[in-house]
């Protein structure tokens, strides 16, 4: 599956987009489509036998042009050709200059060629245009002075209007070119109407003009002077002039639109100071590439993203993230490409060049959300493929109707253009692209970057928000604050053992002890044999464990560490429940876990060997707008829900430190994706995560939301990124999208309710009633200011305040489902169960006379188990799905006891298995029955 970006030129209006749509939908392998109006290009999703050369031959064919964006040629066809079909008004080079891609191209992509052309056409149209009326309206309505041998003269008059008319549908024959051209294909577009409207004006009044001079000879002069009247040339200039006014204020509007974007890519530096053998030389930023040192003095842009290597400054990135105060930069802190270095030089290393840069990847975002269709714009979208053909027979109904009511042909004839040109189908299709726009550039201005419109559009309907803790709600940076060692052990051999074991695990808490023993200056051993149990904790085999061996101490050194004559041996860390399982947990080490976990901090307990050596605290400062920001959303009529896999007491301290609605703890990494899952079936769900271990949940959520400083693959998994790493963003973001959609509502509001009152109105429905028409002059007045109309509100998003709270309006909260309650306070419980589990993946530590000796306990009690099972009945495994707690647990156990003939049941909720010991007389299908019948899914192992 390949998706690949195409410039389209041609496209007017709404109309045209659906055609183009529709004519690449119908070539084979083609799998979706989406055609963007505002930035005429399309995205497209296919597969063989579809090729890039066959899609842009489709569109050809429906009278476009078309042109990869990202080979800037139709590269199947080994031609060379721009793809630009004849249809189209402009040629490629026109709208999209070479169609390169990286950063220039890009940046060609935004550049607003058409306001300057269609100002140059609207000044001609009314250099012409204004001598016209002078005498047409003027001169013949209201007698205003002309020379007299021309006043006297119908035919000098008439010639004069045709001349003049002639000219201005010369100077916007474009309209005229891809009217007949849609009219061709098949596929009648806003132009067509344009030039139906005027073009029948044209030639009515024409035919008129032979008629007059028949009308001179026979009737003489008076009744030739009569016959001017019947002529509407100057409707068919003035339709043509003020339809012209419509489109360059629509493209000058438009052209607003992307000043955000814009206004980015102007930051990129052009040049770069690189040190190349030993000199530094200025080079284009273009030319930088990865592992170049470059040199940024003060006030100069960045070059490219990378890694500061000598020297300290204040940089300004307020470019990327909206935050106006500088950073304080020094050796080993990341830059950023276009952030502003303030006062002191440095000396950096290139990590990401081009468009890998940060600010490349933001535009990209920005383009690619653009690109894509909001849902909203369906309804749009399927108005507007049978817009023009409905308007085209309503004004044949129109002038049918109104000659049939005894109206004269010149009388029919100005209703039924009335009604060609009052018609808009471009206000429906900017409705929706237009706020988006807007919308994605305010949003990447403030460091809040939306992937798609359907993101955009989501965000704002969100019912539930789910909050990663660690590195979401706190900093993610850690500290070991308290070391509590055992009886007997020292504070620093229990440090020493800790940190040997983190030092090679990538959990934030695991850095945070080995800073811990850094700072303490404890020289840290290599660990062999190294595990990490997930959600669990570690283990691993080390030497010289201080009071960890056997009675005798054999093998004691001055410091009571011992060596066992060269044996190594296994020692652990991690949660309260790992050391549990393997018989190791004291009372007195239990009990202070709890009272740290009371404080909000998370306890991990070490042991060696058979013993246990202490308890070392790590806490997590909460982040200075996390309350804040919890009470936002809460304000929003959001349900917040913090999800966590550190200890319940723990999280809640944290939870009721924020003011979150609900807390769940004890959560593995592969559970937090069926939590949203589960979450999901009582309303939207945002998920808000930094983690590795947080990507599948963003990606089941209908918004992933990742913080910008979080893993790689969150950012992937995410529908929207936080480049500040601020949690008030998010609520910001909401913030966001629900004025986009209310001003995409307002969009579509006007758009139809234009069209539905304008459209008879035009066609003299209020004549008979009020003696109320509509002159085609004012109709085509009224149609080019539609669109306008529709851009121009777009563009009051630019001023809409992401962060100001006083308009906050609180929607209608969702009910918490009853299994997130349930799943809170079976935290421990759920724990417990999932011990078991971890059997097989963790092998107990057995000693004897003060060797180490490792035998699997879970191996050796699968037969004695069997054994017993044997005497009681026959045994049958289930795999159980759905269940998330200690009832869900209770519910499985409860429903599989209930089937006659069951003597036992044993739930695993790790495993997600059911142990029924029974009579061979029950069937495999009662007992899938019984858990169905519970509301989950079961299966036989």
């Amino acid at each position: 599956m390949k998706t690949e970006k195409f410039n389209v030129t041609g496209m007017t209006c709404a109309a045209c987009s659906a055609h183009v749509e529709k004519a690449v939908r119908g070539i084979a392998g083609v799998t979706s489509v989406s055609v963007n109006l505002l930035m005429n290009n399309m995205l497209v999703s296919y597969e063989e036998p579809a090729t890039t050369d066959l899609i842009c031959q489709a569109v050809e064919k429906a009278g476009y042009g078309a042109v990869s964006a990202d080979t800037g040629s139709r590269a199947a066809a080994g031609n060379g050709s721009a793809g630009c079909g004849a249809g189209a008004a402009d040629t490629c080079s026109r709208t999209y200059g070479n169609g390169s891609s990286g950063a220039g191209g890009a940046q060609d992509a935004f550049v607003d060629r058409e306001t300057p052309k269609m100002r140059r056409r609207l000044i001609a149209s009314l250099c012409l245009l204004i001598p016209l009326m002078y005498v047409s309206m003027g001169h013949l309505m209201w007698g205003w002075p002309v020379p007299a041998a021309f006043a006297e003269d119908p035919w000098a008059i008439a010639l004069y209007q045709l001349l003049l008319t002639g000219l201005i549908m010369v100077i916007n024959q474009k309209f005229f070119i891809s009217g007949c051209t849609s009219l061709l294909h098949r596929a009648p577009n806003m132009d067509a109407l344009v030039a139906l409207g005027s073009g029948a004006a044209f030639v009515y009044s024409t035919a008129v003009m032979f008629r007059m001079g028949s009308v001179y000879g026979t009737e003489g002069k008076e009744a030739a002077f009569h016959c001017l009247h019947d002529m509407y040339f100057e409707s068919a200039a003035t339709i043509l002039t003020l339809i012209t006014v419509g489109k360059m204020l629509e493209a000058y509007s438009k052209g607003k639109t992307t000043n955000a974007v814009r206004s980015l890519m102007a930051l990129a530096p052009k040049t770069a100071h690189v040190i190349r053998g030993g000199e530094e030389i200025t080079i284009a930023a273009q030319e930088v590439v990865a592992g170049d040192l470059f040199v940024v003095k003060p006030g100069e842009s960045i070059p490219a993203d990378g890694e500061v290597v000598e020297g300290e400054s204040a940089v300004n990135e307020a470019a990327l993230t909206g935050e106006s105060l500088p950073v304080d930069k020094s050796a080993g802190d990341r830059v950023s490409a276009a952030t502003l270095n303030q006062n002191g030089a440095l000396t950096c290393k290139a990590t990401r060049v081009g468009n890998d840069t940060t600010l490349q990847q933001i535009i990209a975002m920005v383009e690619d959300a653009v690109a894509s269709k909001a849902p909203i714009a369906q309804i749009a979208d399927r108005v507007s493929g049978v817009f023009v053909p409905v308007v085209i027979t309503l004004a044949l109904i129109t002038g049918v109707v109104w000659l049939f009511a005894g109206a004269g042909i010149g009388k029919a004839l100005s209703y039924a253009i009335s009604v060609l040109v009052i018609s808009c189908p471009c206000s429906l299709g900017l409705a929706t692209p237009v706020a988006i726009m807007v919308g994605n550039g305010v949003g990447a201005g403030q460091g809040i970057l939306f992937k798609n419109a359907a993101a955009l559009e989501q965000t704002g309907r969100t019912d539930f928000v789910v909050l990663d803790k660690t590195g979401t709600v706190t900093e993610g940076k850690p500290q070991a604050t308290d070391i509590c060692p055992a009886a007997g052990v020292s504070a620093e051999e229990l440090l020493r053992v800790a940190a040997a074991l983190e030092q090679k695990s990538e959990h934030p808490l695991a850095r945070a002890v080995c800073e811990r023993a850094a700072q303490e200056n404890i020289v840290v051993e290599e660990v062999s044999g190294f595990q990490a149990l997930p959600g669990w904790g570690v283990e691993g085999e080390l030497s010289g464990i201080s009071g960890a061996g056997a009675e005798d101490n054999k093998g004691c050194d001055s410091r009571t560490n011992v060596e066992y004559e060269g044996e190594r041996i296994r020692a652990l860390g991690g949660k309260a429940a790992l050391l549990a399982e393997r018989g190791l947990m004291t009372e007195e080490a239990a009990g202070e876990g709890e009272r740290l976990s009371g404080e909000g901090k998370t306890p991990l307990y070490f042991a060696a060997g058979d013993k246990l050596l202490g308890v070392i605290a790590v806490a997590d400062v909460v982040k200075s707008d996390s309350a804040q920001a919890v009470a936002e959303l809460k304000a929003m009529g959001l349900q917040v829900v913090m999800l966590t896999g550190d200890n319940r007491r723990t999280a809640e301290a944290i939870g009721a430190q924020v003011g979150v609605d609900a807390v769940i703890a004890d959560v593995l990494p592969n559970d937090k994706e069926e939590v949203v899952r589960r979450l999901s079936g009582s309303g939207r769900v945002a998920m808000v995560g930094d983690g590795i271990n947080d990507a599948p949940a963003l990606t089941r959520a209908d918004v992933g939301i990742a913080i910008g400083a979080g893993a790689d693959v969150a950012l992937d998994a995410a529908d929207l990124v936080l480049v500040k790493s601020k949690l008030t963003d998010v609520s910001a973001a909401v913030r966001l999208s629900r004025q986009v959609l209310k001003n995409i509502h307002e969009n579509l509001f006007w758009a139809f309710f234009y069209n539905c009152i304008g459209i008879p109105i035009a066609a003299g429905v209020l004549v008979p009633v009020a003696g109320i028409s509509l002159n085609p002059m004012f109709a085509a007045a009224a149609m080019s200011l539609s669109s306008f109309c529709v851009v121009t509100n777009a563009l009051r998003l630019n001023l809409f305040s992401i962060h100001l709270t006083a308009k906050d309006r609180p929607r209608r909260k969702v009910p918490m489902p009853e299994f997130v309650q349930d799943f809170a306070g079976a935290g421990e419980t759920m724990r417990q169960k999932q011990e078991e589990t971890q059997k097989q993946k963790a092998p107990d530590c057995d000693r004897t006379e003060g060797r180490q000796e490792l035998k699997n306990t879970e191996y050796d009690n699968h037969y004695k188990d069997n054994e017993e099972r044997e005497e009681k009945g026959m045994e049958k495994i289930l795999n159980v799905e759905g269940m998330m707690c200690g009832k869900c647990q209770a519910h499985v156990e409860k429903a599989l006891a209930g089937v006659e003939g069951v003597t036992a049941v044993t739930v695993d909720l790790g495993a997600k298995r059911a142990t029924v010991t029974c009579e061979s007389s029950v069937s495999d299908e009662a007992l899938c029955a019984a858990v169905v019948e519970a509301g989950y899914e079961a299966s036989m192992a």
